[in-house]
């Protein structure tokens, strides 16, 4: 990195912090609508669906450099393709958990439940463990230029999966999530003030996986070109 990617990326780095400082602040502190059932629950909000986002935003970095993989055949891609989909488990488990912890003090009050195989919750569920193999089938394969091409075709189908996984089948069924069939919308129940909070911490979020993501890969890059003479 030169010195001048340093500043840049100090500017970057500082900026995404003090932004989703911001937004911590302001989703504890703002003042909320009491809402049925959910209450202050209902600051999860800023967390849990951002989530969500943030998992497509990387699924979608990482279909793209699989695509351009399976175009060049330049293992950069490769690298930023795999960087991108762990983060996108990654980000995929943290909807997982905020939303079942969300759902524990809400949809379950009064049971021990903690999973209602909700169709929006389990197709989530099935969107992670399908990027998941995509990690198990990359440990199977030992050559390098091989394991790239074929986890690229793969990760490719993953990816067109999200958007239907996450968005378009969980509203053709009944769910206690909104927008689904015989709930609201979301736009219809959140108020102007959670708005204020809720479209920034997508944008914060997404800046974090992207600060993480372009580090992660200039260490791998580095790793590879220690270890072994790659044309990345």
């Amino acid at each position: 990195m030169t010195q001048k990617q340093y500043k840049r990326y100090k500017k970057i780095l500082i900026g995404v912090v003090a932004w989703l400082t911001l937004v911590i602040l302001g989703g504890f502190l703002l003042d909320i609508p009491k809402m049925n059932i959910l209450e202050h629950t209902a600051r999860n909000l800023y967390f849990h669906v951002p989530m969500w986002f943030t998992m497509l935003a990387a699924a979608f970095v990482s279909g793209y450099h699989s695509y351009k993989n399976v175009r060049t055949n330049k293992l950069i891609h490769d690298i930023r393709a795999s960087e991108a989909a762990s983060l996108a488990v990654l980000f995929g488990i943290l909807g997982l958990i905020t939303g079942s912890v969300w759902a524990r003090y809400t949809w379950y009050v009064g049971t021990p439940k903690w999973w209602s195989f909700d169709p929006k919750q389990t197709m989530a569920a099935i969107g992670v463990l399908i990027y998941g193999a995509y990690f198990v089938l990359r440990s199977t394969i030992d050559d390098p230029n091989k394991k790239a091409r074929i986890s690229a075709v793969y990760n490719l189908f993953a990816t067109s999966t999200l958007p239907f996984l996450l968005y378009v089948l969980p509203r053709q069924f009944e769910s206690l999530h909104p927008g689904a069939d015989g709930n609201p919308a979301f736009s219809e129940i959140t108020a102007p003030v959670m708005r204020m909070v809720f479209y920034p911490a997508v944008i914060g979020f997404i800046g974090l996986f992207w600060i993480i993501y372009t580090q992660r890969v200039r260490l791998k890059v580095l790793k590879q070109r220690t270890s072994i003479d790659w044309d990345l």
